[in-house]
């Protein structure tokens, strides 16, 4: 498949890089296009289940990923009215155990540096920056990349990892913009020493309250904590990354509990993201061009596996290109079935956990408290498996990507029957 063209990855994001360094290991060139003039990645924290842990061994960046991880000992979720923890899921050995990695936090720039790097230093791997892509013809055995600027770019397949505005969907379903959920994110990142100290947990925290909900981890070797809070206000349009002032970020929290405020009033340099998700759609693939990450499964946040799913994403590709060489169609839409189904679950539950477990008041949440403290840490376990476990890209299974440790095993199989 190397002799017939680099494969092109539209988007140098996480997902982008990762599918690239996923390629590589398989054998298969590649061509990423970013539009940005540089490759980096803005945001802050991304929370990594073991499930991205899997991943990370399968692209080649294990020890590098870990390396700058900060690993929490919780999950805890915390009622913003009272001030008091409703449960916590531990992360201790056996967690670790029982998935075969750990759970960390990263900041995303960091994550996407780890990728970076290896791409820089893989030869199978070029890199343009100032390379929109917009579009895209399919040609026999060829497709081309029409560019921005109306450059064309010939590769034996096309990727389009281009993120929520992906131009290849656009082209590829046309399903129109985004949807907008109507609830508003805020983001902060502030030094360790003015966090409050009696809220410098080593956990990945949410307060939930009515409409609202408040997050906050450690980053960077504990020099920061990450700040994210979200609360509805029916903002009809999407907004990325607009600085705003406190009051506003404020306005959505006066009615929780005193001790959940003040972690905000600790927050600088606030921006706001309104998210936006999509509906699942079972059209991934046309031909030889296919959707990756946010480009095939934008998902709201409250799942934190947009990040992790990009890069199973990428790992399931790469496998595919591998067992199918020389027959990209075959590869792409092995690839695409794959993954459907998984990524349309924790896209559809992002939006339920929204409603029924960060969001709700009155009695409703009264309730959640009530069946959530009853939680053993096995009760918890047992109902994150689907996730973090067996999947088809559980540990073991995927570090045979690329060949690397014998043959591929048999949920791999499973996943391609």
């Amino acid at each position: 498949m190397a002799q017939k063209g680099k494969v092109l990855i539209a988007g140098g994001g996480i997902g982008g890089l990762a599918s690239a360094m996923g390629l590589a290991r398989s054998g298969v060139r590649s061509l990423v296009l970013e539009k940005a003039p540089e490759l980096g990645e803005i945001g802050a924290g991304i929370q990594l289940g073991p499930n991205a842990f899997h991943s990370f061994d399968a692209l080649g960046v294990g020890d590098a990923a870990r390396a700058m991880a900060v690993y929490i000992d919780q999950l805890r979720l915390m009622d913003a009215m009272t001030g008091e923890e409703i449960t916590h899921v531990p992360l201790d050995e056996p967690f670790r155990q029982k998935f075969g990695n750990p759970y960390a936090v990263v900041h995303r720039g960091d994550l996407h540096g780890v990728f970076l790097r290896a791409c820089r230093e893989n030869p199978n791997i070029e890199l343009r920056t100032a390379s929109e892509v917009v579009g895209y013809r399919q040609e026999g055995t060829s497709v081309v990349a029409i560019l921005v600027n109306g450059e064309e770019v010939e590769g034996s397949a096309l990727i389009g990892a281009d993120g929520l505005w992906s131009s290849v969907r656009k082209q590829l379903v046309g399903d129109g913009a985004p949807r907008v959920s109507g609830h508003t994110t805020y983001r902060s990142v502030i030094p360790t020493n003015e966090m409050p100290e009696d809220l410098r947990w080593n956990a990945a925290t949410l307060w939930a309250g009515p409409k609202c909900h408040i997050v906050h981890y450690p980053l960077s070797g504990w020099r920061f904590f990450n700040l994210v809070v979200t609360y509805h206000n029916n903002a009809p349009e999407p907004v990325a990354g607009l600085p705003v002032e406190f009051d506003e970020v404020m306005r959505g929290f006066r009615h929780v509990h005193d001790k959940a405020q003040s972690i905000i009033r600790h927050g600088k340099d606030w921006k706001l993201w309104v998210l936006c998700d999509r509906d699942p759609v079972d059209k991934w693939v046309d031909h030889r061009v296919a959707l990756l990450g946010d480009a095939a499964h934008p998902m709201l946040q409250y799942f934190a596996q947009g990040a992790c799913m990009a890069m199973e994403d990428a790992v399931a590709l790469s496998y595919m290109f591998e067992k199918h060489s020389g027959d990209v169609e075959k590869a792409l839409n092995a690839y695409s079935r794959m993954r459907m189904l998984r990524t349309a679950r924790v896209q559809l539950q992002s939006r339920w956990i929204g409603d029924n477990i960060y969001h709700p008041a009155g009695s409703h949440a009264q309730l959640r408290n009530s069946i959530m403290r009853s939680y053993t840490a096995q009760h918890w376990y047992d109902a994150l498996d689907w996730i973090y476990g067996a999947n088809g890209l559980s540990g073991e299974d995927v570090r045979s990507i690329g060949g690397k440790a014998g043959e591929p095993k048999a949920e791999l199989e499973k996943a391609d029957a």
